[in-house]
This record gives structure tokens, C-alpha cells and sequence, in this order.
């Protein structure tokens, strides 16, 4: 008996999705977004813990450092486990994840604009925050929802 060796279904739905990619823009634009939104949420939180980027307790506002229960470090890990959490997600199911991501980023942006000195921070922020919003209108064409739609009743 001879062994016939089969290409794993995954293998196959990858080549459908990366010639799908090729072809339709829409769909290049929504996996762009998802990798970069899965991505740099991982690697700016997982930095926070590790501060090999920036030294990330300087961007927290006085105002929410006051606010916080924790010192300012502890906030900003706390922040980089949000942002892993939400980088996750996205990778997931950036339906409904990229909403999160583009709240989160409207509070950066907030947090930013709050005090001086970050202004120019705040304005690439926002273009991410639109990013993120383009994402979740693009998973609203892409990514299936997790709901069913129900068909009407026969009568």
C-alpha cells in the first residue's frame, strides 16, 4: 500500500488567502491593518516591561498618574498588559477588536494632548486611532461575525 502524502487543509487556505491578498485591495488593506494592529500593540507592550524603546513612565499625564492607585511604572505595565491583551485580540478577531484598539488609542491621544510637550505624539496617535477605525470597518467586510444571522422563518 503505497502512502499518498496531502497537502494540509491549512496549507491550502493559506495559498487561497495570500492569492486573495494579491488580488483584491480591500482585502491587502485588511490584512495589512490586522498584522500591523497585531504587532505593534505586542511589541509597544511587551517594551513597557522591558523599556528598550523609550523610557514609556514619561508619557503618562501627571493628571493620570494622580489618578492611578499605582506609581507611574506600575500604570505603564499595566498599560503594556492591555496593549498585548489588545494586540491579541486583534489577531483573533479584529472585528470587533479593532474598536477596542481605536478607544484605546482615543485615550493615549487624550493622555497626550493633556499636558505639553507630546502634541506631535498625540497626532500620529490619532492617525492610528483612524487606522484602527478603518480596520473595523474593513473586518466588517472581511472577518465573519461571531453571531449568526438567523434567515427568516418559513411559513
Amino acid at each position: 500500500m503505497a502512502i499518498v502524502a496531502h497537502a494540509p487543509m491549512h496549507d491550502h487556505h493559506l495559498s487561497e488567502t495570500m492569492e486573495r491578498v494579491r488580488t483584491d485591495p480591500g482585502y491587502a488593506a485588511f490584512w495589512l491593518l490586522r498584522i500591523g494592529f497585531t504587532v505593534l500593540p505586542l511589541w509597544f507592550g511587551i517594551d513597557k516591561f522591558f523599556g528598550v524603546l523609550t523610557d514609556w513612565d514619561h508619557y503618562l499625564a501627571p493628571w493620570v498618574a494622580d489618578l492611578s492607585p499605582l506609581t507611574t511604572h506600575q500604570t505603564m505595565l499595566v498599560v503594556g498588559a492591555i496593549e498585548i491583551v489588545a494586540g491579541i485580540a486583534v489577531a483573533i478577531k479584529p472585528r470587533y477588536a479593532a474598536f477596542v484598539v481605536a478607544a484605546w488609542l482615543a485615550g493615549i491621544v487624550i493622555n497626550l494632548l493633556s499636558y505639553p510637550g507630546f502634541y506631535d505624539i498625540a497626532l500620529r496617535d490619532f492617525g492610528l486611532l483612524l487606522a484602527a477605525l478603518t480596520l473595523a470597518r474593513l473586518a466588517h467586510a472581511y472577518d465573519p461575525s461571531w453571531v449568526r444571522s438567523r434567515s427568516p422563518a418559513k411559513s
